[in-house]
């Protein structure tokens, strides 16, 4: 069969006025004396063959029609088959001025120009046509694809003083490279500059998200940030190492303010799961209506006000790694309940949801409720209490460790200082014995915002009594213990300066008169510091 095109010429009746070319068969002509003149492009099909026709009508009537055998599997066929305004799609894709197109041949020749870029070239239509592409187009690479046949996606190109993002690809036939395309995905530098602005945002939230990573992971000195050398907490600081490499539900209790949170991540930071998130979710923080949306998550939709991508829960973001659900006392019985049933089957669903999914996490609690007469009142289910308190550790008040209070005073003023920029703050003797005695009924978080609020409004260079209002006039009986402590560290002090003094300031020098280790006397030197 000749596969070349048919050219027919016809009057509005049907009669022929023109031919050219391979005779068509006599369905195919009897089709083109009845052709719809508003299509353009459309097909005949004989079953054995389908022929591809190309027409134009004049104002008179006159019908212009090319035409072709094509194969019955061409993808062109059937779109013209198929779709009455196919032309007209395929003329919005030529002439698109945000999507314009431009071809050159295997050579790199240039063979199309759209519109839009022709009038921006200052070229007339045709012009240019025939020559190679990089003599017409500035920064063009599109001779380099059809030369490679490898596309190239999302590029910039300045042509003109003016960058645009556009994509090139091969085109081939018969697995045989043919030419290449360029793209214009965008018409100028207004949608290029709005394309600029979302990455930034979207890169401005990866960001974010990868700071509240870091927060969730580890750092190195998380057991060390749990301050103080009091028997309590040397007891406590030994449990937390040796309780921390089991893969093992932990309890954490405590008055409010004692440093739960500080335990948890200590916790977190010598598992074996350091490498992988913590996720905190604070029950207390929560109306009860959103704990179960924050802990399972929600698919789009859920319910109203839910974020229409949906979200996933804490148990997700946990997967590999450890969750710490803060004040678990708080949580509602019913709450209660999917949570246990979560931490007994390891499979959940999302609100809104119908898909089981799963996530391996160490779970670590915590709470200042009285458990024990919640479970009596009904409060708190003892099965999920059984469940989640395999280990408990409990958190000394800081009544019960003033001998602490010195080095958590000044870790919390050096604090102060370098957040607020403020200038160096020490702490008077009799401040110190001030904050030594108070009671601290809630604890360190108390003893943090206190000698942050004395650090800013204080005028001089240390701390004085006038500077805890709310400390003088208490008459506190100071703990004797305590008190001893304070004595004899001040004492020591005294004896290091001296030392240092006499050794003009050599430190191996003052810690071999001392009968001390260098170790030990930077340790305290660090303390002093501070």
């Amino acid at each position: 069969m000749d596969t070349s095109p048919s050219i027919r010429l016809l009057r509005s009746d049907g009669s022929l006025v023109f031919a050219d070319g391979p005779r068509l068969p006599t369905a195919v002509d009897r089709a083109l004396t009845e052709a719809d003149p508003t299509r353009r492009i459309w097909s005949v099909d004989l079953g054995d063959t389908v022929w591809s026709v190309l027409s134009r009508h004049t104002e008179s009537g006159v019908g212009l029609h090319m035409v072709w055998p094509a194969g019955a599997e061409d993808p062109v066929v059937d779109f013209a088959a198929s779709v009455d305004f196919a032309h007209e799609i395929l003329a919005h894709f030529l002439t698109n001025p945000y999507e314009a197109i431009t071809v050159v041949d295997a050579e790199g020749l240039l063979r199309w120009v759209s519109p839009v870029h022709a009038r921006f070239f200052g070229m007339k239509r045709g012009e240019g046509l025939g020559l190679p592409a990089q003599e017409v187009i500035e920064n063009t690479r599109l001779p380099e694809v059809a030369r490679s046949g490898r596309a190239q996606i999302g590029r910039l190109q300045e042509m003109n003083g003016v960058a645009r993002i556009v994509s090139r690809f091969p085109i081939n036939r018969d697995e045989k490279t043919v030419g290449a395309i360029g793209q214009v995905m965008f018409k100028g530098p207004d949608q290029a500059l709005e394309f600029g602005r979302e990455i930034a945002k979207l890169r401005a939230e990866v960001d974010y998200y990868r700071r509240e990573l870091e927060e969730m992971r580890p750092r190195p000195a998380d057991l060390e940030a749990i301050i103080g050398d009091s028997p309590p907490i040397r007891k406590l600081k030994a449990d937390i190492a040796r309780v921390a490499p089991l893969d093992i539900s932990v309890l954490i209790r405590g008055e409010s303010g004692t440093g739960k949170e500080l335990v948890a991540r200590a916790l977190h930071g010598q598992s074996n799961r350091a490498a992988k998130p913590l996720v905190v979710l604070n029950a207390a923080a929560l109306p009860a209506t959103l704990v179960e949306a924050e802990l399972f998550g929600y698919e789009p939709g859920s319910f109203t006000g839910a974020d229409k991508r949906g979200r996933s829960g804490k148990f997700e973001l946990a997967d590999k790694g450890t969750l710490f659900l803060d004040e678990i006392g708080d949580m509602g019985i019913d709450i209660q309940a999917k949570v246990l049933r979560v931490l007994e089957e390891g499979t959940f669903e999302r609100l809104g949801g119908h898909r089981s999914r799963s996530a391996d996490f160490r779970l670590v609690t915590a709470t200042n409720r009285p458990v024990e007469r919640m479970i009596e009142e009904e409060d708190f289910r003892a099965d999920l209490y059984f469940r989640i308190g395999a280990i408990t550790l409990w958190l000394p008040p800081l009544r019960d460790r003033a001998a602490d209070i010195p080095a958590l005073v000044r870790t919390f003023l050096a604090r102060t200082v370098k957040r607020h920029n403020l200038p160096p703050r020490g702490v008077r003797a009799d401040a110190m014995a001030l904050l030594t005695a108070h009671p601290w009924p809630g604890n360190v978080r108390e003893l943090f915002n206190t000698v942050q609020k004395a650090a800013i409004f204080c005028d001089g260079e240390e701390l004085t009594p006038a500077d805890l209002p709310d400390l003088v006039g208490e008459a506190p009986q100071p703990d004797p213990a305590a008190s001893l402590e304070m004595q004899l560290r001040a004492l020591e002090e005294r004896l290091i300066a001296e030392a240092l003094n006499r050794a003009d300031g050599n430190k191996k020098r003052a810690a071999e008169a001392l009968g001390i280790s260098r170790t030990y006397l930077y340790k305290r030197l660090g303390e002093m510091a501070g």
